[in-house]
């Protein structure tokens, strides 16, 4: 138990220190060795708890074989759950070891978020205006196409007014032109036919 009250201390100002600056490789390194070692704890205590299991099975059934079996039977119980206990202390410690570290971990991580916020802010709202002058830049290019196109679509009707135009004046000069050659060829004829009788 002293060793659990070490480390959480021993955690505790680790946490502090992270909490001023990221984790450091010695911190990730010292992570690294504490989880093996919390690993390896929570595996012999779980090697030992399936020890104890199998040795009240063996020391059950040797147990039938003597004249006091309830006896035998109770002290094989006994030392099953005392060798249970010290493996569960033992697997138990493993795990603090695990919590704490993790909480380390979790603390550094929050810590190094709120430390990185205000950038993380700056590049949001970087971001927002470019997307916004992208935005707005992609609006005045399509109102002026827009704008080149109507002016292209004026300019396209007036030359063809202007073209009609210059149709029906040549069209009208040429029907005046028709209609001129028509009264010349009907004086013509009327002047130059004489009568028949």
């Amino acid at each position: 138990m002293l060793n659990i009250g070490c480390l959480f201390g021993v955690g505790l100002l680790s946490g502090l220190a992270i909490a001023e600056s990221g984790p450091t490789a010695a911190q990730q390194a010292d992570w690294e060795q504490r989880l093996a070692r919390a690993a390896e704890l929570q595996q012999q205590g779980a090697e030992g708890r399936a020890a104890a299991e199998k040795q009240l099975e063996e020391q059950t059934t040797a147990c039938y074989k003597k004249f006091l079996v309830n006896r035998c039977r109770d002290n094989a119980h006994s030392d099953y759950v005392e060798a249970n206990k010290v493996a569960r202390r033992i697997q138990n410690e493993g795990k603090a070891i695990e919590r704490q570290v993790k909480k380390e971990q979790l603390s550094a991580r929050d810590a190094q978020a709120l430390a990185e916020m205000p950038e993380r802010e700056a590049e949001l709202k970087a971001r927002e205006a470019e997307t916004t002058a992208a935005r707005n830049a992609a609006l005045a290019e399509e109102e002026a196409t827009r704008a080149a196109k109507a002016r292209k679509a004026e300019e396209g009707a007036k030359r063809k007014a202007e073209e009609a135009e210059r149709l029906q004046k040549k069209q009208a000069d040429h029907d005046a032109h028709v209609a001129q050659q028509m009264e010349k060829a009907n004086a013509k004829a009327a002047t130059g036919a004489p009568a028949k009788p």
